[in-house]
């Protein structure tokens, strides 16, 4: 993919690269085409146009997944005053400090295998891994329920089904930022799209802790696996009918930032590549996936302008709202709070809850 040093689009531009496309409306065809129509104009964004089938049904899709892996996260928050009451190891002194260790075991998982899952998902299928992940993430979630009913009592298994939804809910991520890159990262709406797309985070979390209250009074391991159910069947419809890109659909892609100058054909690369000599007679075959620029590593990414701000803002947004998600309903429970308390506490996180979703 080619773009005019510092452009704005850049960012989006390496998104789409997840794909395994190139993004230009010559992506399937020989560069000599491209080089004979030198010199050629840098193409903006799309022109504004109404949303088709296939980009409703994917914002549709990728929106119930990813608050499917949200509201798949819940039952641990729901259910800890249940766990702490009278289910061992974690009744007793101690009990507060174990449902901790099983939050720390999920998040720490779930950060550490997010490195690996960026680069897997920039080199595999978007939507066999995404729908893998919502399946293997039903799997765990269901596999904490089975606890119940098998009357496992044991830290080290719960503390292991933790880890592995961890690592299986971090390609959730950067799949669905990839397939969503893919269709609207050209598109001149994408920042009204993606502001309402990225509420999926919230409404995943009020429907898991629904799902997850409503059944609890059945037992503790109805409120796993509802939403485990829930995940995997979603999984089984993304496998089927997701479209990770439009030229899966038999859609052009449109012409996006491409530089050449007239006199000796020179393209600029993405992310500093060597810079090419293209001339009309040159002909090279572009295979799927073949000639895109390289993945940039780790620390490239954080040269990035406006990558550590953003990281450092998000880190102290994510504390807070994950203390609210994993620790206030213990919290209130176990402290008999009234009413009034309620009330207001309720009111502070939601107002926090939106400060949070604008700022991310």
């Amino acid at each position: 993919m080619l773009v005019p040093p510092g452009s704005s689009s850049s960012l989006l531009v390496s998104l789409d690269a997840r794909s395994h496309l190139p993004l230009s409306s010559h992506a399937l065809k020989p560069l000599s085409s491209v080089a004979s129509a030198a010199p050629m104009e840098v193409a903006g964004a799309a022109p504004a146009r109404g949303l088709g089938r296939h980009e409703y049904a994917v914002l549709a899709l990728t929106f119930a997944s990813y608050a499917s892996f949200h509201a798949s996260r819940k039952p641990p928050s729901i259910v800890k005053a249940v766990l702490s009451a009278d289910w061992a190891p974690f009744s007793g002194a101690r009990g507060p400090h174990r449902l901790g260790e099983l939050d720390v075991a999920f998040l720490s998982s779930y950060a550490l295998a997010m490195f690996a899952a960026g680069h897997l998902a920039d080199r595999a299928d978007l939507r066999r891994l995404l729908g893998a992940a919502m399946l293997a993430s039903g799997a765990a979630c269901a596999a904490l329920g089975a606890a119940y009913f098998l009357d496992v009592h044991a830290l080290a298994f719960f503390a292991a089904a933790q880890v592995a939804s961890g690592v299986v809910q971090s390609a959730g991520w950067p799949c669905v930022v990839a397939i969503v890159g893919n269709w609207f990262g050209h598109s001149s709406k994408r920042g009204a799209i993606m502001g309402v797309w990225n509420s999926h985070t919230s409404v995943g979390n009020i429907a898991g802790s629904v799902l997850a209250a409503a059944v609890l009074e059945f037992g503790w391991g109805w409120s796993f696996l509802v939403p485990a159910v829930v995940i995997a069947a979603l999984g089984a419809v993304v496998l089927v009918f997701l479209v990770a890109h439009p030229s899966e659909a038999g859609l052009e892609v449109e012409v996006m930032e491409v530089e050449m100058n007239g006199d000796g054909g020179e393209e600029v690369g993405l992310l500093g590549e060597d810079k090419k000599d293209v001339n009309e007679d040159d002909e090279f075959e572009l295979e799927m996936g073949s000639q895109l620029p390289r993945a940039i590593g780790f620390v490239e990414a954080w040269r990035l302008p406006g990558v550590a701000p953003y990281a450092f803002c998000l880190f102290f947004s994510k504390l807070v709202a994950y203390t609210f998600l994993y620790w206030l309903p213990f919290y209130i429970r176990n402290n008999g709070m009234c009413s009034f308390v309620h009330t207001f506490i309720f009111v502070f996180i939601a107002l926090t809850m939106v400060v949070y979703v604008l700022v991310t």
